[in-house]
């Protein structure tokens, strides 16, 4: 198996070097990630400036871009071979409910399958980085069930797992996405040199949070296993849209 990897913590971030030790031992990987941290990019793509890489010891490849970009260009360039997979992470903290919109994690993974490849996303969800190897243990047992049930053409995995020992996660459970409350006002303040900046504030709380969503997997010691639809077409309302528009007259 050949697997592209990739993040949005950065080529230096330990996450991506804990999943790639992991997924050596089952396939042959290629780690392409940002220059820098490119947490919250989503699907952003690097379109007036261009693209360089730089290789680094450890046989990594950098990229002075999104992790979105870091995909596209190792499928269309970099790679010598097509890879049977993307992985991308273990991101360095949860992406959860209305988190994965802003993901450039997820956005790594839906980049993969934009461009034809079975995709996965996978986070620990604390910001404690002493259990990485949990989450990695986790992606290597659901990439080898992959062989033998495929991943959908229009979907992703988005796996999330707690920040706890092997030994202590009770499993893993399929869920479904959660969501939050808005999140907190912006803040202004001012830089050393009197001149006003903002600051996004806190992640809004948990709104929807009950069983079978990834929130309560996670928070009651799961692996939390959500299935990420790439149409976003909202098909319940083709129809209803369709009467209301019969009412316009040009």
């Amino acid at each position: 198996m050949r697997i592209l990897l990739s993040n949005d913590d950065g080529v230096y971030a330990k996450g991506i070097l804990v999943l790639q030790q992991a997924l050596a031992e089952i396939a042959t990987v290629t780690t392409v990630g940002p220059d820098r941290n490119c947490s919250g990019a989503s699907n952003s793509l690097t379109l007036l400036n261009p693209l360089r890489t730089q290789q680094l010891d450890n046989g990594f490849i950098a990229v002075n871009g999104t992790p979105t970009d870091c995909v596209h260009l190792a499928i269309s360039q970099l790679c010598d071979k097509a890879p049977d997979l993307v992985v991308a992470g273990i991101n360095h903290g949860a992406n959860l409910g209305d988190d994965v919109l802003y993901s450039g994690t997820v956005a790594a993974a839906t980049e993969g399958r934009h461009l034809g490849l079975p995709a996965i996303a996978v986070s620990l969800a604390s910001r404690d980085e002493e259990h990485f190897a949990t989450a990695a243990y986790v992606t290597v047992k659901v990439i080898q069930q992959l062989k033998s049930h495929p991943l959908p053409a229009d979907q992703i995995l988005n796996i999330n797992v707690p920040g706890v020992p092997l030994s202590e996660l009770k499993g893993i459970q399929v869920t479904r996405l959660g969501r939050r409350h808005k999140a907190e006002t912006m803040t202004s303040t001012t830089d050393p040199w009197g001149r006003r900046i903002f600051w996004y504030g806190s992640l809004g709380p948990e709104l929807d949070a009950g069983e079978g969503t990834d929130f309560y997997a996670v928070a009651n010691g799961f692996a939390s296993v959500t299935p990420l639809q790439i149409d976003m077409t909202a098909y319940r309302s083709l129809q209803p849209l369709q009467q209301w528009l019969e009412g316009i007259r040009f």
